[in-house]
């Protein structure tokens, strides 16, 4: 269960990494056009752009807790821990800063966008650019995880005292 858990972790992760990473360049290449380029482009990428984050997003998240679960009494526990901290915060960012952002620009009309548009798009850019680093970070922590060796931690650390103990 563990290695499916990984798998699925490490496949969602990255594919959610990259495709943040993808909308981060095209945003950052939409910087020098003016405000028309700027909405039209942004209504084509809020048409369906959202649902493939979530239906990437989603599956990141359950398989990583499903992997803390699995690796809680392993020495690869805090990575997998660290990586699901991340996966969350980008969650949490997404849903207080960008969802907010992309539901008002559905509204904006690409031959009149409104005058504080530059704010409006930084903000994004900004929440965006730290989600997609916590997102790379989390795939790095979690590809570092499926590269060590895992071994398994006794449940406390006097166990083997114990065991030494009953075996006299």
């Amino acid at each position: 269960m563990t290695k499916y858990a990984r798998f699925v972790s490490l496949v969602f992760a990255g594919l959610f990494a990259g495709f943040l990473t993808s909308v981060l360049v095209l945003e950052l290449s939409l910087r020098g056009f003016d405000s028309t380029v700027y909405t039209q482009v942004r209504l084509v990428e809020l048409d369906s752009l959202d649902k493939l984050a979530v239906a990437l997003l989603l599956p990141a998240l359950i398989a990583t807790a499903v992997l803390v679960h699995r690796t809680y009494r392993t020495d690869t526990r805090w990575l997998t821990v660290a990586a699901l901290a991340l996966l969350v915060f980008v969650f949490g960012l997404t849903l207080i800063v960008n969802l907010p952002i992309n539901s008002d620009q559905l509204h904006w009309n690409a031959q009149a966008p409104p005058s504080d548009w530059t704010d409006v798009r930084d903000r994004w850019q900004l929440a965006h650019a730290v989600r997609t680093t916590a997102a790379v970070l989390a795939f790095a922590v979690l590809a570092l995880a499926a590269l060590l060796p895992s071994t398994r931690r006794s449940s406390s650390p006097n166990t083997s005292a114990r065991r030494d103990r009953l075996r006299v």
